[in-house]
């Protein structure tokens, strides 16, 4: 695995990754009342968060996109 994610990008990831994590549990907004949702924005905040920690994104990998300036 080679890292594609750069800095900037990592601490966006971390940051929504959190809040969309949270989100449901603190439910803000009221929006995530319904279960399904919730457990949605749960599932893509903790990839957000590990894509994050482990500096590479399969997708961007897919997609030949890079932000890493290594």
């Amino acid at each position: 695995m080679t890292a594609n994610l750069g800095k900037f990008d990592r601490v966006l990831r971390i940051f929504l990754g959190l809040a969309l994590f949270l989100a449901p549990l603190l439910n803000v907004p009221a929006m995530w009342s319904s279960a399904t949702l919730a457990y949605v924005s749960m599932a893509v905040g903790v990839v957000l968060v590990v894509t994050a920690f482990f500096r590479f994104c399969p997708l961007y990998r897919l997609l030949g996109i890079s932000t890493c300036k290594i």
